[in-house]
């Protein structure tokens, strides 16, 4: 089974450099969007052979989420157990082997300024992937908007306690995998330097590989031993992020 996550930094635009074609060429089985800005009647694109779920922020041409899968889900809900949902962050589509969760997470903002926000929706994520993973293994894909170590990113040591790479937001994420999931990436390759998702459009940072990695795909630890390959497609333009991709055959 294949899976794709991306940030496309509204969908609509990204159409215009090259999302289709990647789209077509990967041929996956499920598509997680982030930030797609847009609403449901607004989007065009409606690929044959799939089924397709939006959830908008209430905010025109803000944030919002949407999924793209090949076979259609069991059930889909939006939000966090009916928090969170005014911002479109969240769709969780249950599957026969597993639950698939696209999110995009809250951005804390220069000078932490939502930082506040940030933890309650994080503490909130980490307690609902864990009731779903009593019930059956979880997927989670997305923009969760934190380089959880050095490794993640070019320069560290200047980005101490930005967005982003702030001891709050790390630690957050440390709690998520400790609370019993994997960074499929990670887990493979725990080593590999220069793997980024994230560029600024300044400075010729994607031209340079001056980036970040705050895509991910993280898989409760019940499916770990599934995972066949964790991509990062870092040649795809279209965004400031990169698709990342997720190879995983449920063995359980």
């Amino acid at each position: 089974m294949k899976l794709i996550s991306w940030n496309v930094n509204g969908l609509r635009a990204c159409m215009t450099k090259g999302f289709e074609d990647f789209f077509n060429e990967v041929d996956a089985d499920m598509f997680g969007l982030q930030e797609i800005k847009m609403m449901p009647e607004q989007l065009e694109f409606k690929p044959k052979g799939y089924y397709v779920y939006i959830n908008s922020a209430e905010k025109k041409g803000y944030s919002g989420t949407a999924l793209f899968t090949k076979t259609e889900p069991i059930n889909v809900t939006y939000g966090i157990k009916g928090k969170h949902t005014d911002e479109g962050r969240v769709i969780t589509a249950e599957y026969e082997k597993f639950y698939f969760v696209v999110c995009y997470t809250p951005n804390a903002k220069p000078e932490l300024a939502r930082i506040d926000y940030r933890m309650e929706f994080e503490d909130d994520m980490r307690l609902y992937l864990l009731e779903l993973s009593k019930v059956k293994p979880v997927v989670l894909c997305g923009d969760l908007n934190v380089a959880h170590k050095e490794i993640d990113l070019k320069n560290p040591k200047t980005n101490v306690g930005n967005p982003g790479f702030s001891d709050e937001e790390r630690g957050k994420f440390t709690e998520l995998l400790d609370a019993g999931f994997t960074d499929s990436f990670r887990y493979l390759y725990p080593d590999l330097k220069d793997a980024y998702s994230w560029w600024s459009y300044r400075f010729n940072a994607r031209k340079n590989n001056a980036g970040w990695r705050i895509d991910y795909f993280v898989v409760s630890n019940n499916a770990k031993d599934c995972i066949k390959d964790s991509k990062i497609y870092a040649d795809i333009l279209g965004s400031d992020h990169c698709p990342v991709g997720l190879e995983i055959d449920f063995c359980i």
